[in-house]
């Protein structure tokens, strides 16, 4: 089935050409200064469980998680004057991309549950930070989850939303269900959380993390709606 296709004016191409090189070169700017120069300092602070723990998931979420997923698509909104909700943060067919984007973790699910992965379900559960913030006080475990959600959470999935929606305006398919920047951002995600191997375990959890990613980019095309991505890293990506 094919779509029509609106290919943007050499202008929009440049603009959008000139953002995702501005978002690439931020996050690997914010790599080579986190994992390389201030490294062993950074990991050595967020790591160390005698300092509080709230600066530590402070310093992870702001410095760490938001400047790598956050911090290069916000500066190009900004340069841009493009509001988040430009980007499908709205209420329009709110419920169908909610329950859509759940659907695409079924194969995700039943792969963890067969292989035994699945634990007892609390969001960010995979974070280092979470066990130390549950047995914090009210004071600290709060603001400490709310930069979790924030950094973990939210610009995890809405990172992928932008970076879907540019390359897929720069390069339009003429068919529904090709989407390049849902399948860019399937690979990124892949690639990021060493999803890959070439043993027929590996092959099936990267084919399963290919049809979650790639199917919430979907969901958020065909809905126009994008809190369906953000909410699989709110309950679903570090959750299970």
């Amino acid at each position: 089935m094919t779509d029509n296709v609106t290919k943007p004016d050499p202008k929009r191409k440049k603009q959008l050409e000139f953002d995702l090189i501005l978002i690439a070169s931020i996050t690997v700017l914010v790599l080579v200064l986190v994992l390389g120069a201030v490294g062993k300092q950074f990991n050595g602070f967020i790591y160390d469980t005698s300092r509080p723990v709230l600066a530590r998931v402070a310093v992870a979420a702001i410095c760490g998680q938001y400047a790598l997923a956050g911090l290069g698509i916000t500066i190009v909104c900004i340069m841009r004057k493009e509001k988040f909700t430009q980007f499908g943060l709205n209420t329009h067919n709110l419920i169908p991309a909610l329950l859509l984007s759940l659907a695409c973790c079924v194969p995700d699910f039943i792969y963890q549950f067969v292989n035994g992965n699945i634990h007892t379900w609390f969001p960010f559960h995979s974070v280092f930070t979470t066990k130390d913030l549950i047995a914090a006080d009210l004071p600290v475990m709060i603001p400490g989850f709310i930069l979790t959600a924030a950094a973990w959470g939210f610009f995890e999935g809405f990172n992928y939303v932008v970076i879907r929606d540019k390359l897929s305006e720069r390069y339009p398919s003429k068919y529904r269900f090709w989407d390049v920047g849902a399948f860019v951002c399937a690979v990124m995600c892949i690639v990021i959380h060493g999803v890959i191997g070439v043993t027929p375990d590996a092959v099936m959890e990267m084919l399963v993390t290919m049809f979650l990613i790639y199917g919430m980019r979907i969901v958020r095309k065909e809905t126009g709606h994008a809190w369906g991505c953000v909410l699989i890293f709110l309950v679903y990506w570090n959750a299970v």
